[in-house]
C-alpha cells in the first residue's frame, strides 16, 4: 500500500479537476507552438514541466476505487511522469516532454472529463 500524502478533507474528483485543469493549461500554454518553444522560452518549458507534475501528483491522489473502475486513464503513467520529473529534475528529456504534451494530454482529457461524468 502506497503512503498517501493527499488531503482526507478533498474527494477523488477535486483531485481529478485539479488535473485537468493543469492538462487544459498546457494545452492554452503550447497552442500554436512547437518543441522549439521549450529551447527558447525557459519559462514556458519550466511552467510544463510543473504542470505535468500537478497532473502526476493529482492521479497519486485519487482512490484505488476509482483507478480500478477507470482503468483506460493512464494513471500509473501519469505518477511515473512526476516522479521522473521530481526526482531526475537535474536531467529532464524535453523532447519527452513534447512528446507527452503533443500527444497524450490532449487524450488525457478526454479520458479524464469522462471520468467526471460518471
Amino acid at each position: 500500500m502506497k503512503t498517501r500524502w493527499c488531503s482526507t478533507m478533498r474527494d477523488d474528483f477535486v483531485y481529478i479537476r485539479h488535473a485537468i485543469d493543469a492538462a487544459e493549461k498546457i494545452c492554452s500554454f503550447t497552442r500554436g507552438k512547437s518543441r522549439a518553444a521549450l529551447d527558447a522560452d525557459e519559462t514556458l518549458a519550466l511552467a510544463l514541466v510543473r504542470l505535468l507534475e500537478v497532473i502526476g501528483e493529482a492521479a497519486n491522489c485519487v482512490s484505488p476505487a476509482i483507478i480500478e473502475k477507470n482503468p483506460e486513464v493512464p494513471w500509473k503513467k501519469m505518477i511515473a511522469m512526476r516522479n521522473r520529473l521530481i526526482h531526475g529534475y537535474f536531467d529532464i528529456n524535453y523532447d519527452i516532454v513534447w512528446d507527452t504534451i503533443a500527444n497524450d494530454i490532449p487524450r488525457l482529457i478526454v479520458l479524464l472529463k469522462n471520468v467526471m461524468k460518471k
